[in-house]
């Protein structure tokens, strides 16, 4: 297993961005491809973008394509999301999780380690 703890999260404006990232112990960073999710008080668990284990393959949620970016570091076992052009809608608890199959998933039952998140807020 995969121990993940996300950080960077916090309070911007619309308009703004922040950078999320997601450090991994315990387990084998980079044989895990990895995810971007969220949620927001009341709803379901949402798929927000994934990457391959070396990087080579990404998917994005329709709602973040050409706003946000995931990227990752196997020498820092870290996986980031870097957010731009937030709107209110974006508003929601971040979690990263790893996945143990060979492609990657936007499911969030294809994800077998989660992190605890990180709170984003952006004000209109």
């Amino acid at each position: 297993q995969v121990q993940l703890v996300e950080s960077g999260g916090g309070l911007v404006q619309a308009g703004g961005s922040l950078r999320l990232s997601c450090a991994a112990s315990g387990g084998t960073f980079s044989a895990s491809n990895m995810g971007w999710f969220r949620q927001a008080p009341g709803k379901e668990r949402e798929f927000v973008a994934t990457i391959s284990r070396r990087g080579g393959s990404t998917d994005y949620a329709d709602s973040v394509k050409g706003r946000f970016t995931i990227s990752r570091d196997n020498a820092k076992n870290t996986v980031y999301l870097q957010m731009s052009s937030l709107k209110s809608e974006d508003t929601a608890v971040y979690l990263c999780a790893a996945s143990p199959y060979p492609t990657i998933r936007t499911a969030p039952g294809a994800y077998r380690d989660w992190g605890q998140g990180t709170q984003v807020t952006v004000s209109s």
